[in-house]
């Protein structure tokens, strides 16, 4: 069994900084691409940003320069740093990985999500 666990979402104000994090556990042989996704109210889920074990990245339109994505391979994490802050971006978050189990089987895997409110 793998799982990922997402933590550092919260309630900030415009222009503000929150900084996530998502941890893989398990029985893991390897990660290929490990990436961040949002769901809005009403809306479907978005790509936000995705990085490779290469360290290539890819963002949504809507975060390019202010969201970066970096992972450390060694802890199995990925980090998502969110600057300059809009109302928009409130959403629930999830983290996306694919893993290759212990016994060699590839498992995609989601998060359970972390609510990310911006307001004033």
């Amino acid at each position: 069994q793998v799982q990922l666990v997402e933590s550092g979402g919260g309630l900030v104000q415009p222009g503000g900084s929150l900084r996530l994090s998502c941890a893989a556990s398990g029985s893991i042989f390897s990660i290929n691409a490990m990436g961040w996704y949002r769901q809005a109210p009403g809306k479907e889920r978005e790509l936000v940003a995705v990085i490779t074990t290469g360290g290539s990245t890819n963002y949504g339109d809507s975060v390019k320069g202010r969201f970066t994505i970096t992972r450390d391979i060694a802890k199995n994490t990925v980090y998502l740093q969110m600057n300059s802050l809009k109302p928009e971006d409130t959403a629930v978050y999830y983290c996306n990985a694919g893993i290759v189990t212990g016994w060699g089987a590839y498992v995609p895997t989601w998060g359970q999500g972390t609510q990310v409110s911006v307001s004033s």
